[in-house]
Order: C-alpha cells, then sequence, then structure tokens
C-alpha cells in the first residue's frame, strides 16, 4: 500500500540517483564511451562524504566527494587516451583499484556508521522543522542545481567540444580540437556527479558501506533507459 512517507521516500531516492543517470548520459550517450567506473566513483563518494560528516564537516563532504569522483574520471580517462587502454577495460581498472582506495578513505572499515552525525539533511531539518519534507527539499535542489549546471555548460564552447567529440572524433581533431582534453574534462565531470549521488545517498541514510556502488552502473543505464523511452524526442510522450 502506497502511504506518504512511501512516495516521499521514493521521490527523495530517485532524485539522489537522478545524478547517477546525468552521468552516465554524459559518459555513454554525450561522449559515447562505456564508462565502468561509476560503481567504484559511487562508494568513493560515499566514503569521502561519509568521513568528513564524521569528522564534523558534513557540507564540505559534497565538494570533497566530487573532486575525487574527477580525480577517479582523470585517471580513466588517462588510461584511455594516455596509454591506449580501450575504453571499458579502462573503467574496470580503475574500479578495481577504488575499491582499496574506497577501504583506506573509510580507514580500512567496511562500513562508517553516521547515526548521531550531523549531516545536510539534519541541517535542513534544523532550518525548516521537522514537519517540512526536508530531505525531498535538499536532494531536489541539489539534483536541479546540477542539471541546470550540466545543460549550461554544454551549451558553451567546451561544452560543445565534448559534444562533438563523442559525435564524431575525427572531424574535431580535424578542427584542431584537443579530443585528449575534451574526453578527460567529460570524464571528470561524469565521475565527480557519480561520487556526488554517492555522497548525498551516504548522509541521507546515515551510512557509508563498501558495496553500496555495486551494480550502480545498471541502475543508471536502466534509468537513463527509460527516461529516454517515455521523455526522449522520440520516446512514448513526444509521440502521444
Amino acid at each position: 500500500m502506497f502511504t506518504v512517507a512511501t512516495v516521499l521516500s521514493a521521490l527523495e531516492l530517485g532524485l539522489i540517483y537522478a545524478l547517477v543517470a546525468m552521468a552516465l548520459f554524459l559518459s555513454f550517450r554525450v561522449l559515447n564511451i562505456a564508462d565502468m567506473t561509476t560503481d567504484g566513483a559511487f562508494t568513493l563518494g560515499c566514503a569521502v562524504s561519509a568521513t568528513a560528516a564524521v569528522a564534523g564537516h558534513p557540507f564540505l563532504g559534497l565538494p570533497l566527494a566530487m573532486l575525487a569522483g574527477a580525480a577517479a574520471g582523470f585517471i580513466t580517462a588517462f588510461l584511455q587516451t594516455r596509454l591506449a587502454v580501450p575504453s571499458i577495460l579502462a573503467g574496470i581498472i580503475t574500479n578495481t583499484g577504488l575499491y582499496t582506495v574506497n577501504l583506506a578513505v573509510m580507514g580500512f572499515s567496511s562500513n562508517v556508521p553516521m547515526l548521531k552525525t550531523k549531516t545536510v539533511f539534519t541541517a535542513a531539518e534544523t532550518l525548516l522543522g521537522e514537519a517540512a519534507p526536508y530531505k525531498l527539499l535538499v536532494a531536489a535542489l541539489i539534483t536541479l542545481a546540477v542539471c541546470a549546471a550540466l545543460i549550461l555548460f554544454l551549451g558553451t564552447r567546451l561544452g560543445l567540444s565534448i559534444r562533438a567529440t563523442g559525435d564524431n572524433p575525427d572531424m574535431v581533431r580535424a578542427s584542431s580540437i584537443n579530443t585528449t582534453f575534451t574526453i578527460t574534462i567529460g570524464l571528470c565531470i561524469a565521475n565527480a556527479m557519480t561520487s556526488l549521488s554517492g555522497a548525498v545517498l551516504a548522509q541521507y541514510q546515515r551510512s557509508a558501506d563498501i558495496n553500496l556502488g555495486t551494480g550502480m552502473v545498471v541502475i543508471g543505464l536502466a534509468s537513463l533507459i527509460i527516461g529516454e523511452t517515455l521523455f526522449g524526442r522520440g520516446g512514448m510522450w513526444a509521440k502521444a
């Protein structure tokens, strides 16, 4: 039976995971790269955010998680562009290495509890009151802000270069655009969004687990495909 609490919880989690879908849209659809770093980058965001929150810096944990995710994306891009490693294998290599990195960030513990830790959600609760849907508002604010920033970025000169790189890299090279740079920037941004999703989720559920990112690339791709099917230019609603 659906209750208001169930619907709110579904919307909150959906908004948080929407960041992963946007990240995969950038890597899979725009850059046309099969980035398998998603699982490890998501867990990395959880680990960094939880560690920062436990240390008393929940707000700082979000940008730190994004920086960590961008670093993971940089490694994947470096393997792909500089060492000529296939994109799928580059992501798998980075994802495998991130398991140890994530454990180290979490103090070599498989779980970081935050039951009595202040988070961005507890700050919103203090500001808005317990009766307000503060979790939904925080998740919506973060996701909509990232979505708006991504839309604006893809309309810039660099954003258009990234889009062109995924569509026709040979033409981009002929136009004297450095495809290595555009691929690197694109993967850094994509993995930064993935890590931000993990960071928000860790503070949302007040815990971080080493296995939280398992299967995240599948969930993200499924969300992306369903969204395109329903709301894309040739989607079901567009034809209605």
